[in-house]
């Protein structure tokens, strides 16, 4: 069912969404300077809130104030006193109710302060009060008004975020004008019952209510206004998730319902039986595979959690109903890495398994793509290579994209292209808290993996400070003699991957001068990609017991013998680097040790990112801690994570607003899919409000 596209900006909006420089005291020299807030339109403006606020209330005297403080006193005017010499402090004696005190200015112009402050006259002077040699001195007043113009000043005073070129009177009185705008009347978008359960003001009043806190509560993400102006822009944004939702599962998928005969071949040849929430996890993805839908679901799984076995469970679905999968890893290591990792299982199914790189070239890539079209090669590995034009499937039915962040939402849309209704599972092996993962992944069904499998023995962290530096070397020399091999991670010096490999140069040599030259092996991201290969594969194959690295190994590496990691001046790495760091040992049959080098002292947060790497291998528990330090846009790097930036919401310290939001949208599209109620008419205002253009032009597609 289609509707009619939706027309454009509803005209109530159109005053919001105008010039900066038609609000009052923003030319367009001003307006330049605002775009380094990321405002760029009245409705930008209204939406960046005070971040905390000064209590301007008026008291009789200063005297009995705690100092240094911001006061508001009406003084009477005293003598004038220029200074001695050029650029000195000028001096103004004033009296207020019970005492004298000296408003002090700098560079100031004489002419121009016996203007201001006439002796004799009463002005209210509000300001920083602070004691110079035991005088009380209120150094360049904010406010020097005339007692009839004192209502101008707001008896508790907004504070806005500022930045060059925009000054706090400025942004408050271009604010005002801003707010004059706002439109009245609008419909209510959120659900009845929650904004009466919630005590939210309506959308305009929430605003003017946010920009006039009356005291410090007023400014909390707690204050009901406040509040509602953040679920706002979490409902805008999971309804975009959810039409993107909508609009990939009324994309006819083509159903794959497996016959079981190749899995069971597979689970025949394990060693172990799968753990539940494998078990689990596999159900649902065939069950998703079975329906008419298009499947789009995330696979999130601690390191470890077994998320191989599952893939290949999904990919041998789409083999067993007729098609072909697709496995799509970020670099090279790791698409050879899940090659080795599935050619045993592959071979006990006995399906043909091929890998596609940047790498195949000429001849033997011509042969492999043939294949590929004629459905001879069942399933593929590769790397984004597979997007290129050239690659054609037979019967595409699964694709599967390992690591999400490093690939965007537009890359996963493009690579189900590939087969017309082609299911979608994305695998990530950073565990994410839940309310990342509803702003990042809201638009997915999700599948948990947070059991261990069987036989994995738990990991040793120790933190080590540098000074022991020796200890360690001894003990990785011993543990060498006893056939064992070793990660070294060098520390990230800054954001400079050349800087790193000089880091990683360095300890590879002096390593190799204290185990022995053939011993050590490196591997960096500025080695060209045939050498990094080919140090990690001696080291896989155990030719060298030490691997000196920077974090290339984070994702993915599997040697099974690698028994120890130590990570180099630990405290600069963040949690989730350390987890997936410390997840590439662990993986054998015996007990694995990581070793945190850090530098003493140990900031407060070092300190609490590394006690939590004792206590704990819960990569979600990790996680939490690591948002509650960090915060979201860092956790995941906003700009490479799709993660939307919110200019009143608070992801971490709002996370359940966000749940709420989900099912909010969800129900509302549910209920009204074209958004024709009168509900959902706010709801488009909504949307156009938070300028989610990507989802007005979904609703067209009911």
């Amino acid at each position: 069912m289609t509707t009619e596209a939706p027309k454009g900006r509803p005209p109530v909006l159109f005053p919001l969404f105008a010039g900066l420089d038609t609000l009052e005291g923003i030319g367009p020299k001003t307006a330049k300077a605002y775009e380094n807030l990321r405002v760029t339109k009245p409705r930008d403006l209204i939406l960046t809130l005070p971040h905390s606020g000064i209590d301007r209330a008026r008291r009789p005297t200063i005297r009995g104030a705690d100092l240094p403080a911001v006061l508001t006193v009406e003084v009477t005017i005293g003598a004038h006193v220029p200074p001695r010499s050029k650029g000195g402090r000028y001096r103004v004696t004033v009296e207020d109710a019970e005492t004298s005190f000296e408003l002090v200015f700098f560079h100031a112009r004489g002419d121009y302060l016996s203007r201001q402050l006439p002796t004799g006259q009463r002005r209210v002077v509000s300001g920083r009060v602070e004691l110079f040699d035991g005088i009380a001195q209120m150094v360049h007043p904010d406010y020097m008004l005339r007692p009839e113009e004192a209502g101008e000043m707001p008896a508790f005073e907004p504070v806005y975020p500022l930045t060059s070129g925009v000054t706090q009177r400025g942004i408050y009185k271009a604010m005002q004008s801003a707010l004059a705008r706002l439109p009245d009347g609008l419909d209510e978008w959120i659900d009845a019952p929650l904004v009466a359960s919630k005590g939210w003001p309506g959308w305009a009043d929430a605003v003017r209510q946010a920009h006039a806190p009356a005291r410090l509560a007023d400014i909390s993400a707690e204050h009901p206004a406040r509040q509602r102006l953040a679920y706002d822009e979490f409902l805008a944004h999971q309804m975009t998730l959810a039409l993107a939702r909508r609009g990939h599962r009324s994309g006819k998928g083509q159903p794959s319902r497996g016959t079981g005969a190749l899995q069971r071949k597979v689970l025949k040849s394990l060693p172990y039986q799968p753990t539940d929430a494998q078990t689990h996890a596999i159900a649902e993805i065939a069950e998703d595979m079975a329906s008419e839908r298009r499947m789009n679901r995330l696979l999130q799984g601690d390191v470890g959690a077994g998320k191989t076995l599952v893939a290949l469970m999904a990919m041998l679905t789409a083999v067993e109903a007729g098609g072909q999968a697709v496995l799509m890893a970020p670099t090279e290591i790791l698409a050879r890495q899940h090659l080795e990792g599935l050619q045993p299982l592959a071979e006990a199914a006995g399906v043909v398994l091929e890998i596609l790189t940047g790498r195949d070239k000429g001849a033997e890539r011509r042969a492999k793509l043939a294949a590929l079209e004629r459905g001879d090669i069942q399933l593929l590995v590769g790397t984004h290579a597979v997007f290129q034009q050239d690659v054609a499937f037979a019967d595409l039915r699964l694709a599967i994209v390992d690591e999400q962040h490093r690939f965007g939402v537009r890359q996963r849309l493009e690579l189900g292209r590939k087969g017309a209704a082609a299911d979608v599972l994305v695998m990530t092996a950073t565990p994410i808290p839940r309310s990342l993962s509803l702003a990042q992944y809201g638009d997915m069904d999700v599948s948990i993996l947070d059991e261990k499998p069987p036989g994995r023995k738990p990991i040793t962290t120790a933190l080590v400070p540098t000074s022991r530096m020796e200890d360690v070397v001894a003990r990785l020399r011993k543990a060498i003699e006893e056939g064992r091999q070793a990660y070294w991670v060098c520390p990230l010096v800054e954001e400079s991957e050349v800087v790193d490999m000089t880091a990683a140069e360095e300890r590879f040599k002096r390593l190799r001068a204290a185990l022995g030259e053939g011993h050590v092996g490196l591997v960096h991201g500025q080695m060209p990609p045939a050498d990094k290969d080919a140090a990690m594969a001696a080291f896989q194959r155990g030719e060298t017991a030490v691997l000196v690295a920077t974090t290339v190994i984070e994702v993915g590496v599997n040697v099974p013998n690698a028994t120890i990691m130590v990570i180099e001046r630990a405290e600069s790495f963040g949690l989730a680097q350390l987890h997936q760091l410390r997840g590439r040992v662990g993986r054998g049959d015996q007990a694995s040790t990581c070793l945190l080098l850090y530098q003493a002292p140990l900031s407060e947060a070092g300190e609490k990112r590394l006690k939590i790497m004792r206590e704990t291998e819960d990569g979600f528990r990790i996680a939490e801690t690591d948002l509650e330090m960090r915060g979201a846009g860092d956790l995941i790097g906003t700009a490479q994570s799709g993660l939307p930036r919110f200019r009143i919401a608070d992801l971490e310290r709002q996370a359940g607003l966000m749940a709420t939001a989900q099912t909010d949208a969800r129900a509302l599209l549910e209920q009204d899919p074209t958004l024709d109620t009168t509900r959902g008419r706010a709801a488009r205002v909504l949307l156009w409000l938070m300028e989610q253009d990507r989802a007005i032009r979904l609703i067209s597609v009911g």
